[in-house]
């Protein structure tokens, strides 16, 4: 068991460092040899839990689409609307996006062409958004006449620009801007009595797990 526990301990350290090596110079380039320096293990170390540079950064991948999952069910609070998890899980997003450097690399290597299929995490996040407009729609939230595909692919090209944005200034992923977004797009999706309990800045229990200001 504690052979156990320090060999996962050895690859999650692995896997943010070179979240971290890839977050400053991209996929590519950097070495392995500076990616286990990093980690404080040695090449063989690396070797026996990633086999190529390519596993390497298949692991990030796929860890940051367990993070993405996790900051957009965490969003979730008692007695909550699906619109308002929406408003919450974005913010809860762009927190993320700040702070988790394995979680902005994943949405990165999502981008990158140059790269064979693997974890797709901007994918991922639009059909999660999908699913919880649709449970919107069924729930009545939504005003007569807004569209389910018109507003998914509002969210998710708003919030995928905010991402990409945020790589170079972090302003795109402050609270206030997704705050104004919703403010701006809100209007249009419910209805005047559903949008006086909707709060654009997230819920205080967003705001408090996952330090969204």
């Amino acid at each position: 068991m504690v052979k156990q526990e320090r060999a996962a301990r050895t690859r999650d350290s692995l896997i943010r460092s070179a979240a971290e090596v890839f977050d400053q110079g991209g996929s590519s380039a950097p070495s392995l040899t500076l990616i286990s320096s990093r980690a404080g293990v040695s090449n063989g170390a690396l070797h026996f839990h990633f086999a190529s540079k390519a596993a390497l950064v298949d692991a990030v991948g796929e860890s940051a689409l367990v993070r993405l999952l996790a900051v957009a069910n965490g969003a979730r609070q008692p007695g909550q609307g699906q619109v308002q998890l929406l408003v919450d899980a974005t913010h809860a997003l762009a927190g993320a996006l700040r702070a988790d450097v394995v979680l902005r690399v994943g949405f990165a290597l999502s981008g990158d062409a140059s790269r064979a299929a693997g974890t797709d995490l901007r994918q991922h996040w639009r059909s999660w958004v999908e699913r919880t407009v649709r449970q919107a729609e069924a729930r009545g939230e939504l005003r007569r006449g807004a569209g389910v595909r018109e507003a998914v692919m509002a969210v998710v090209a708003v919030t995928m620009g905010f991402e990409v944005l945020g790589t170079r200034d972090a302003a795109w992923l402050s609270a206030s801007t997704v705050a104004g977004f919703w403010q701006l797009l809100l209007p249009t999706l419910v209805s005047a009595d559903v949008l006086a309990a909707i709060d654009a800045d997230g819920s205080h229990g967003v705001r408090a797990l996952y330090g969204v200001r």
